[in-house]
């Protein structure tokens, strides 16, 4: 991608972000800063989890941005009976008209663009490490064969946060496979009277597809070539280093209140989203400050806190807020034109 075309890219980006964010705008109330993670998670090729309790429309987003964007959708309701094979697809049996027998593999749900997993935490183990290698590596092993998944592929999972009777939580392995853990909180006054006009009052508005799955892929390339210096570099490793209680950086209230920390793949994230809201906004240079804008839905269910934060009401996003009013940010030097 040149220089003319990358610019025409961000370009682009920037106009689709409004678009979008005004057609789902017309089907969901509020929840702004949700929607903004969703794209920003989408433009920087991640996944995201939605956390949240029933009734804030953490479905109704997902559908409503999936019929925005040209490609095929999948939901897949995890449920306590839900195998591994439900949503890989298998191998089963066939006869040919010569009466010759061979194996043949059926497609399962996850060979979609956009998967919706609701309510991820219901189904066992087995069945979330299912979408261990489609996340990572994007593709699908069932016996001794590899298949490819459809590019792009993201998975958007909810969960809900308040209801553990029948739930599985998600190992950390898993959850370290989203770019981001977005909570979604209830609306406003003035934002629920909205949504109680809106749902009540007749049909829904129809929405029409955005971008195309070639444009997604454009905007995916062009978001990781938005330019980060070596200091934002250096303030995102230093930001994740300072969640790690052994680290001898960690401040003290890390090493009394963390169990264990954020591994590389959240810097990796914090970068990533740095550049996509970056490029959201149409700027061709990621900066501290979208480092910061992102730090809280990379890192919060990358760190553990123990016992004693628990005791004293602490958890693991107080202690993100706090790492960023105490890791310092670069002096980045400025220079006269």
């Amino acid at each position: 991608m040149d220089k003319e075309a990358f610019l025409k890219t961000i370009d682009q980006i920037k106009r689709s972000r409004t678009v979008l964010m005004d057609e789902i705008g017309k089907v969901i109330v509020g929840q702004t800063d949700v929607l903004r993670q969703m794209l920003a998670s989408v433009f920087g090729r991640g996944h995201c989890l939605l956390v949240g309790v029933p009734g804030l429309a953490k479905t109704a987003m997902v559908k409503a941005l999936s019929r925005l964007l040209a490609l095929t959708f999948k939901r897949i309701q995890f449920t306590p009976d839900l195998m591994p094979s439900d949503i890989t697809g298998t191998n089963i049996l066939e006869e040919d008209s010569a009466g010759r027998r061979e194996f043949k593999f059926v497609q399962g749900p996850l060979f979609a663009h956009i998967i919706l997993a609701d309510e991820i935490n219901r189904a066992p183990p087995k069945t979330q490490a299912a979408l261990l290698e489609a996340m990572q590596e994007r593709t699908v092993t069932v016996g001794k064969q590899t298949y490819e998944l459809p590019r792009p592929f993201f998975v958007i999972a909810t969960q809900n946060p308040i209801e553990q009777e029948g739930t599985y939580p998600l190992p950390e392995a898993q959850l370290d496979r989203f770019m981001f853990n977005i909570q979604v909180s209830y609306p406003s006054l003035s934002e629920e009277e909205q949504i109680l006009t809106a749902t009540t009052g007749g049909d829904a508005p129809e929405l029409r597809p955005v971008l195309t799955g070639r444009d997604l892929l454009t905007i995916q390339s062009a978001v990781e070539k938005v330019a980060v210096s070596q200091y934002l570099i250096g303030y995102a490793a230093r930001l994740v280093r300072a969640t790690r209680p052994k680290e001898p950086e960690a401040p003290d209230f890390v090493k009394r209140m963390v169990e264990w920390g954020a591994g590389p793949r959240a810097g990796q994230y914090l970068v990533l989203g740095a550049k996509a809201m970056a490029a959201m906004d149409g700027r061709v240079n990621a900066s501290i400050s979208d480092v910061r804008a992102v730090a809280v839905p990379v890192l919060r269910h990358r760190l553990a806190t123990n016992f004693q934060a628990q005791a004293e009401g602490i958890d693991s996003v107080e202690v993100v807020k706090k790492l960023l009013t105490v890791v310092a940010e670069p002096n980045v030097p400025k220079y006269e034109a």
